[in-house]
C-alpha cells in the first residue's frame, strides 16, 4: 500500500456552466485519469488511488450528475460526457495522460479518445461498456428481462421497472436496496469494509441522472455496425492508441460477448485479459491483480 498518500479534493468550473470535483494525488510522473462508471463517482476509485505506485500521477474525475460535480444541464449522450472531459483536461492543463475507465467510464473513455485523438496516449478499458453500447430491455409480466423488448426512448428507459426502483432507493435514500442490488450483481464474492460499503453508499446517493445515463448507454454505439437500435457512429476504427481490456471472468453487470464486441470492432487494436475470480468490481474482489495488470500496461 501507499502509505501517506496526500489526495486533494478540487473543483474547476468548465466554459459550458458545469462545475467538475475531481480527485488528484501528488507525485508521480505518469499521468492517469480515472473515469467512473454509473452509481459512483470518483470515490469508488479510492482504493486504486491509494495503492497503485507512487510513480503514477492520478486524476479522478467526478462526470456532470455525479459526486460533488453540478449537473445544470442533463446530459443526452456518452459523448456530452466526453465533451465534459475535454474541457476538464483543458481547463487544468492535463496533457499527455492515460484514461482507465471503468463500466460507463469505459464509454466515456472511447468516446473521448474517438473524438480528440492525439490528447490521450494509452486507454483501459475496465469492465466497460461495449463499443455497440449497453442494451436495456423491458421485463416479462413475471418479471424476466424481456430480450424482445429492447426500450426505444428516454421516457421509456425513465419508466422502466428497473429504472424506477433504482431511482426509488435514491429518492427515499433506501441504502439497503442499494446494497441489496450490488450485492446480487457486482459485490458477488467480495464486499467492501463496513465503514468503506457506508461510505460507497453515501456516494451513490449522490447521482442526479440515473435514467439519462441508461438512456446514453443503450443509444451509444461507435461501432460500424446497427446495435439494434441505433446506427454505429464507425468511431472504434480511429482509436489506434495502445488499448488494454480487462473483464472479470464472473462479471454478471458486462456479460462476456460485450468484451468480444470492443476486440471485434477495435480491429486487433486492443489486447484482453480475463481478471480472474472477479467480478464487475476488481477494485474489491482482487485489487493486486487489477492493479498488476494496469500498471505493466501503463509503464
Amino acid at each position: 500500500m501507499t502509505l501517506g498518500v496526500q489526495v486533494e479534493l478540487k473543483k474547476v468550473l468548465l466554459s459550458n456552466g458545469e462545475t467538475l470535483a475531481y480527485r488528484e494525488r501528488e507525485g508521480g510522473e505518469k499521468k492517469v485519469l480515472l473515469i467512473h462508471g454509473n452509481m459512483t463517482s470518483s470515490k469508488h476509485w479510492d482504493l486504486v488511488i491509494e495503492n497503485i505506485a507512487p510513480s503514477f500521477k492520478i486524476y479522478a474525475v467526478d462526470l456532470r450528475g455525479f459526486g460533488g460535480s453540478t449537473y445544470h444541464t442533463p446530459i443526452q449522450s456518452i459523448k456530452d460526457f466526453s465533451k465534459d472531459v475535454k474541457l476538464f483536461v483543458d481547463s487544468i492543463q492535463l496533457t499527455d495522460f492515460s484514461i482507465v475507465g471503468w463500466s460507463t467510464g469505459g464509454a466515456v473513455g472511447m468516446q473521448f479518445v474517438a473524438d480528440y485523438p492525439g490528447v490521450c496516449e494509452k486507454l483501459v478499458l475496465l469492465a466497460s461498456a461495449s463499443t455497440r453500447g449497453y442494451p436495456f430491455y423491458g421485463v416479462t409480466e413475471d418479471g424476466q428481462v424481456d430480450l424482445n423488448n429492447r426500450l426505444q426512448t428516454y421516457e421509456d428507459v425513465k419508466n422502466d421497472s428497473k429504472t424506477l426502483a433504482i431511482q426509488g432507493a435514491y429518492d427515499t435514500q433506501n441504502r439497503e436496496l442499494l446494497k441489496v442490488t450490488w450485492n446480487a450483481l457486482i459485490y458477488t464474492k467480495n464486499q467492501p469494509s463496513e465503514e468503506l460499503y457506508e461510505e460507497y453508499v453515501d456516494d451513490m446517493l449522490t447521482q442526479r441522472n440515473l435514467a439519462e445515463v441508461y438512456h446514453a448507454l443503450n443509444t451509444f454505439n461507435i461501432s460500424s455496425v446497427n446495435n439494434g437500435l441505433t446506427e454505429g457512429e464507425n468511431q472504434a476504427k480511429d482509436i489506434i492508441i495502445p488499448t488494454l481490456v480487462l473483464r472479470g471472468e464472473r462479471d454478471l453487470v458486462v456479460v462476456k460477448h460485450m468484451a468480444e464486441e470492443i476486440m471485434q470492432d477495435f480491429g486487433g487494436n486492443a489486447r484482453f485479459v480475463e481478471l480472474k475470480d472477479c467480478g464487475h468490481s476488481p477494485l474489491v474482489d482482487d485489487l493486486e491483480q487489477l492493479l498488476q495488470e494496469i500498471t505493466d500496461f501503463l509503464s
